[in-house]
């Protein structure tokens, strides 16, 4: 599992950070049009966006680091490049100011050298000092608990931020501030910290060595509220909204599987296969809208005077704290009823079939037939060694449906207006939230494994032939 979850999670980050677009980028509205705007590595308009790219590494690259090794000819053409950038696309300019930016920070020597040089053109050794300003500048600790070492950091790195940006463009005195700094900010590295740069300063390492302490980070549009706090509040609607369905559904499959199998060919089995066809044939987006529209508004729950709500996972709370414990559990299972039928029919529908399948192929095994002559009852037979053993498949099929406990009910949580899980990470997709995107991967495919390895325990209940190690070999 650890091995696994490691290439996921590699996987899913480097997918995400090569997705078109940057999470910094701004819409503008104007007369033209609406264009969107990303943040640019030497403007010092975009600064509010740049703090965001740093807070969330987005200035590094991801997987290896090779920026350290630059030579000084790559630098200066690539400034000679924006300077002379009226050929080249907008998206292209904005791409490349946007990476030389990173770079400057592991090029601040080529950049002194540059501003230095009286060989280059003023507009070139101006574009340098903007860009050496740009590497030069760091994020500072934040939070309320901050070590004494952490506090002489930031006092350091304000007083020296404040004193670069008061200086002008003067070569001698840019140079005097670098040799002042450039052994507490590591603007020089050697062979040995550039080799590590290449190996750990990058996004990937930084964010794996968050994940393995347990941090997933923050939201993007609050950064005092963490991933974790704010899938804890979704908890409960997400859990109950795909945990009993799946619960459900193996019991009901298992019923209608051991149903169909035993009528083979026969009324009982023809009619449950059509209806499940046809169950399955209808998309969850189809069937949710005709359940609110056609079943719930303006009705009641059958033989009562109850009305069928339509959104929600209660009543309004403060309506719903007046209520006793049984009141409370009656009002959320009036509330879920539609959207657990909503979740339910698709994957009974599949579920059956499997287990109808699982129960036809036990019924022809040689043990079945020797029960039988032997005696034992019919009902015996289904229950205790058909059931038993078809049972098996059926586990193996749900167990790995557990990753949809997060995210699985995105339309119907957006429908029937429940914030769970599903609505929190489909709008972390359109608002660019890295940081619960790839929670929501990372969850969804542990709980699958952890599916899988609840499915091997329940494979050795099940079937006291099957153990969970191999016996040694004499």
């Amino acid at each position: 599992m650890p091995f696994t979850m490691f290439f996921i999670i590699l996987i899913n980050f480097v997918i995400i950070c090569l997705a078109p677009g940057d999470p910094t980028g701004v819409t503008e509205l104007t007369a033209e049009g609406a264009t969107r705007k990303e943040a640019s590595g030497a403007d010092p308009s975009m600064n509010r966006y740049l703090l965001f790219r740093e807070f969330y590494g987005l200035t590094l690259p991801i997987l290896l680091n090779p920026w350290p090794y630059l030579s000084q000819d790559t630098v200066k053409e690539n400034l000679n490049t924006l300077l002379n950038s009226e050929q080249m696309s907008f998206k292209d300019q904005e791409d490349l100011r946007v990476k030389t930016g990173d770079q400057a920070r592991f090029q601040m020597l080529h950049l002194l050298e540059i501003i230095e040089s009286e060989e280059n053109p003023m507009p070139l050794r101006e574009l340098a000092w903007q860009y050496f300003k740009r590497g030069a500048f760091r994020l500072g600790y934040a939070g309320p608990n901050l070590s004494d070492e952490e506090k002489a950091y930031n006092e350091r790195l304000t007083k020296d931020t404040e004193q670069l940006n008061q200086i002008g463009f003067n070569p001698s005195v840019i140079k005097k501030w670098y040799q002042e700094n450039k052994a507490f900010y590591r603007f020089d590295p050697t062979e040995s910290e550039k080799l590590w740069l290449f190996f750990f300063e990058t996004r990937f390492f930084r964010y794996f060595s968050r994940v393995l302490t347990l941090d997933f980070g923050v939201m993007r549009n609050d950064s005092n509220k963490t991933v974790i706090s704010e899938v804890v509040k979704r908890f409960k609607y997400s859990l109950t909204l795909s945990i009993t369905p799946l619960v459900i559904t193996f019991f009901l499959s298992w019923i209608f599987g051991m149903i169909m199998a035993v009528y083979r060919g026969r009324f009982p089995d023809l009619s449950l296969n059509l209806v499940f066809l046809v169950l399955f044939a209808i998309p969850v987006f189809v069937a949710a809208p005709f359940l609110i529209e056609y079943v719930a508004m303006g009705h009641n729950f059958p033989f009562t005077n109850i009305p069928i709500p339509t959104s929600g996972f209660t009543s309004p709370e403060r309506l719903y704290e007046t209520f006793t414990t049984k009141e409370k559990l009656f009002d959320i299972l009036r509330h879920i009823a539609l959207p657990l039928i909503a979740l339910l029919y698709g994957s009974l529908a599949i579920q059956s079939r499997i287990s109808r399948t699982a129960f036809l192929e036990v019924l022809h095994k040689d043990y079945v037939r020797t029960a039988k002559v032997r005696g034992v009852s019919k009902t015996d037979i289904l229950f205790y060694h058909v059931g038993r053993n078809a049972a098996i498949t059926l586990v193996t099929s749900v167990a790995g449906s557990l990753g949809v406990v997060l995210g699985g009910s995105l339309i119907v949580e957006t429908l029937f207006e429940i914030d769970g899980f599903g609505k929190f990470f489909y709008d972390a997709i359109l608002n660019r939230d890295y940081n619960v995107v790839m929670f929501s991967a990372i969850a969804g495919a542990f709980l699958t494994l952890m599916g899988f390895f609840l499915g091997d325990i329940a494979y050795m209940l099940l079937d006291p032939r099957i153990r969970l190690s191999e016996t040694k070999s004499s």
